[in-house]
Order: structure tokens, then C-alpha cells, then sequence
């Protein structure tokens, strides 16, 4: 694995530097995520593995993930802190609005930006974004995220995808992948800072966290790991980070794991 200086992500590595933490830039990775779990315990906080070239990413539901070299960000950052088993819960939850709010920064003012429940990131309803969260053998939490920057229409991976250049970006790939990759760093440090300082401030992440949420107050499909597929309406998200939906039959309940796709209905 080649490695190219952390120079080539300027405001990152300015961040990444002042705390004390790691940038790793690869020129090519087969993933972002394998990569900092393998070096995640002699990582600090808030360390990150970057690159324009991933060739073997995975996401949630042990999805395959790819994307043009040079036209997409796939990277990862180190989370280690005192977390408690519930705010652990909340942490996929916690990166999806982080990185729906770096995406925001750089799109046109009024873009349609939202989190499709856990974190799926949305603009105009296409997927954008991906994250995916994973344990290392140090109990540290390594959070990975695939951001297609400059991909073209004619070139984006699926009917419902869309990419930062088709949803209105003007800079060049690697101009938009610091920006994002920066802002998105600081969000998750921050959201991570306060839950674990607790009381109002943990409130304070959650409440934003369900306010980036474009799945509440929708109808959905949910699609559960047993292959049960029902329609359901979307409430809300639970103390548990977990979506709650009331059924056809106007029962409620919160689900933990499954795959939604917003339907176009009410």
C-alpha cells in the first residue's frame, strides 16, 4: 500500500495534526475500514485512513461498495471514548447526521439533504453517502464512510444514487473530499464529546440527530434480517437509536436493524 503525504488533504491534516492523531492517505486501499482496524490500537482518537481509490469496500448488510478511482472518498475515523452501551448504540446514528451536515456545506444553499435511517445520506432522495461502523480489537469504534464526489450521471452505480458533482458541487474531487472529510472529523468528535459528558449535551446530539432523520413521518418499506417484509409508517427514533414504525395494523414497536427504502406514497 502506497502512501501519498497527508499534505494532499490540507485543512484535514492541519485538524488531524493539532489533535495529535494520525492521516493516512493511501493512493490505493482495498478498504479504508480493514486498514484502520488493523492498526486501530496503536491509533489515537480521532485518527483517519483517507483515499480517492478504494477497490474493496464493504457497507451495512455486508454490501459490496465501489466507486471510480479518483471520483469518490472513502474514508475512516478512530473513535475511542468512555461511551456507555446505549450511546455505542447511537454512534451510526450520530455519523450519518454528521456527514449529512458536511455534505450541506457543500452543495447550494437549500439542497435537499437528509439521513435515510441509520445513516444513509441523501440528496433529493438518491444515496449520496454510506457508513459503516465496526468494533476493533480494542474495543475502539472505527466509523467508515463512502461519499461519491464527481461521478457523473451516466456513471453513478445505481438508478437511485447520485453524487455531490450531480447535486450541484462545483471544486474538483479533491477540494470537495477535504472539505466534507474535515467537517465531518470535527461533527463526530464533537457529537462524541458530548455524549459522553451526558445530561443536556447528550440530549442536545439526539435531538439533532432525529431532526437530520428524512425517514420520520415517512411511509416505508422495511425489509427485516429474516427476510420479513412489511409496509410500515416511520415515528421516530427511540431512546435506543432504534426506528420506531406503526404497522398497517396500528401497532408500534422500534427495530434495531433492517433495510428502508422511503416509498414515493403516503
Amino acid at each position: 500500500m502506497s502512501t501519498s503525504p497527508s499534505p494532499s488533504f490540507p485543512v484535514t491534516s492541519e485538524a488531524v495534526r493539532s489533535a495529535g492523531a494520525t492521516l493516512t492517505v493511501p493512493d490505493e486501499t482495498g478498504s479504508t475500514n480493514a486498514d484502520l482496524l488493523a492498526a486501530a490500537p496503536a491509533q489515537q482518537h480521532g485518527s483517519v485512513v483517507a483515499t480517492l481509490h478504494q477497490t474493496s469496500g464493504r457497507g451495512r448488510l455486508d454490501r459490496t461498495w465501489s466507486a471510480p478511482a479518483g471520483e469518490a472518498l472513502a474514508a475512516s475515523l478512530l473513535v475511542r471514548a468512555d461511551l456507555a452501551d446505549q450511546d455505542r448504540g447511537w454512534l451510526p446514528l450520530v455519523a450519518g447526521a454528521a456527514m449529512r451536515d458536511a455534505i450541506a456545506r457543500v452543495l447550494p444553499a437549500g439542497a435537499d439533504v437528509a439521513v435515510k435511517w441509520p445513516n444513509d445520506v441523501q440528496v433529493a432522495g438518491d444515496k449520496v453517502c454510506g457508513i459503516l461502523c465496526q468494533v476493533a480489537s480494542d474495543g475502539s469504534v472505527v466509523v467508515g464512510a463512502g461519499v461519491n464526489l464527481t461521478i457523473p450521471a451516466d456513471r453513478l452505480p445505481t438508478p437511485t444514487s447520485t453524487s455531490l458533482r450531480v447535486a450541484g458541487a462545483v471544486d474538483d474531487a479533491l477540494a470537495l473530499a477535504d472539505a466534507v472529510l474535515s467537517a465531518f472529523r470535527a461533527a463526530v468528535l464533537e457529537a462524541v464529546a458530548a455524549l459522553v459528558t451526558g445530561g443536556p449535551a447528550a440530549e442536545t446530539v439526539r435531538s439533532h440527530v432525529r431532526a437530520a432523520c428524512g425517514t420520520i413521518g415517512r411511509r416505508i418499506r422495511l425489509e427485516l434480517p429474516d427476510g420479513t417484509v412489511e409496509e410500515a409508517d416511520a415515528t421516530g427514533i427511540d431512546d435506543e437509536g432504534r426506528i420506531t414504525i406503526r404497522d398497517r395494523a396500528g401497532a408500534s414497536r422500534g427495530v434495531a436493524v433492517g433495510d428502508i427504502t422511503h416509498l414515493r406514497y403516503a
